[in-house]
């Protein structure tokens, strides 16, 4: 059966299939700021004014000049006459003076010459027309300055950063409606083999649904970008080569999922050869699961050839395609990937010189988190849907102990 000539670590990979990707420019479109979740800025974004645009209280209570309560306490209360009320969602023009305070609301615009909120909690109302204070207030205390959350003209959001729901919510409250986008790459999907048929189809002995198309395709979706399905090809060269130099010409990047056969791997791999320059760049990786991993740059565009079985294919999407989607799409600064520390609850063993990555499930405890070991081949896409996280064993060690503290990759 033939092997792999030279298997990579899988950082050395990524990082050499990286630098052969030229740099890539995605065009740009302007969407509704309503619909712009995942999208990733074409354009950095500047307040043109600043938040809040005005300085308002941060709690219901009495607006007041903060000297008039300096030394007041409970058994010695300070006493301040009542001379209105700030309305909500307009401006006011009262003006406090010495001994005076107004009855303000959450978020209700501060009096000229007030310069501190004392709670509601803190006071009484002694007499009609007067409020006794028990709290000594400092100034700014209980206040939002004009500006404390935004400067105008501060870069608020940056070019190249993927927009989540607070970057939603901070657009709407500087009234930006519409934001420039780059456009959402496209990654064309291509599952192979003469035994996968489509979900719907009625199983027959010897066939395997298709799983790959979607768990990939959902991965996809899930990092921004727009999977376009090529469906099933079989294990012939002249299938799926058309198949591919179609996705390639369509899309940004191509995942093509290969039966676990050697045979299959060498006609992806010859495919894959066949679309461009350089071509392939690594043919195996020194990981399980996903030793046959191909990853390849065509004329500019990245293509992989991944395991045909889930767990492996899904396993290295996430570990090696994941990072590229990021750079094709423009992000600037990738996030880390969500990580929790766990008590690992069995020994596991490894083959040094190979990392590996371990399916867990989490379960919480008096001291934190426990890390279960769910264990499986890489053909049961349950084992990867009964796990919460994976454990990467460095290439270096043999294996991680029970009761170690370990690092779980949250999937």
């Amino acid at each position: 059966m033939p092997e792999f000539l030279e298997l990579v670590p899988p950082d050395d990979a990524l990082q050499h299939w990286m630098a052969h990707l030229p740099a890539y420019i995605l065009e740009t479109e302007v969407v509704d700021t309503s619909l712009a979740l995942g999208r990733v800025t074409a354009e950095a974004v500047i307040a043109s004014y600043p938040l809040p645009s005005f300085t308002r209280s941060a709690m219901d209570g009495y607006a007041v000049r903060a000297a008039d309560t300096f030394g007041a306490s409970d058994s010695l209360p300070a006493y301040l006459r009542l001379v209105g009320e700030v309305p909500m969602g307009a401006t006011t023009d009262l003006a406090l003076q010495a001994g005076e305070c107004a009855l303000i609301h959450t978020g209700g615009m501060l009096p000229n010459q007030a310069d501190a909120v004392v709670m509601v909690e803190h006071t009484q109302s002694a007499r009609l027309g007067e409020v006794e204070i028990f709290h000594a207030t400092a100034v700014g205390e209980n206040v939002i300055q004009k500006g404390e959350d935004v400067t105008q003209g501060e870069q608020v959001i940056g070019q190249g950063m993927r927009l989540r729901p607070q970057e939603i919510g901070g657009l709407m409250a500087l009234g930006i409606t519409q934001v420039r986008v780059f456009r959402r790459l496209r990654v064309g999907l291509i599952s192979s083999g003469d035994e996968v048929i489509p979900p719907a189809q009625e199983l027959l002995p010897g066939q395997v649904r298709d799983v790959n198309s979607y768990s990939l395709g959902a991965l996809v979706e899930q990092k921004g970008a727009f999977p376009v399905q090529y469906g099933i090809v079989p294990d012939q060269a002249e299938a799926l080569r058309a198949t591919a130099k179609q996705a390639l010409a369509e899309c940004d990047l191509v995942l093509i999922t290969a039966g676990s056969s050697a045979s299959a791997r060498d006609l992806t791999s010859q495919v894959i050869g066949e679309l461009g320059k350089p071509g392939v760049l690594v043919h195996g990786v020194s990981v399980r699961p996903g030793k046959p991993t191909i990853l390849a740059v065509c004329d500019g565009k990245a293509v992989v050839g991944l395991p045909g079985n889930p767990v492996s294919a899904l396993v290295i999407a996430i570990l090696l395609v994941a990072p590229v989607l990021q750079k094709l799409a423009g992000i600037s600064a990738s996030s880390p990937p969500g990580m929790v520390m766990a008590q690992l609850s069995l020994n596991l063993s490894s083959q040094a010189g190979r990392e590996d990555w371990v399916a867990v499930r989490l379960s919480r405890t008096a001291a934190g988190y426990q890390a279960d070991p769910v264990f499986g081949k890489s053909n049961l896409i349950f084992t990867l849907v009964r796990a919460d996280g994976l454990v990467r064993i460095p290439a270096a060690a043999t294996g991680l102990s029970a009761g170690e503290m370990v690092e779980v990759r949250l999937i």
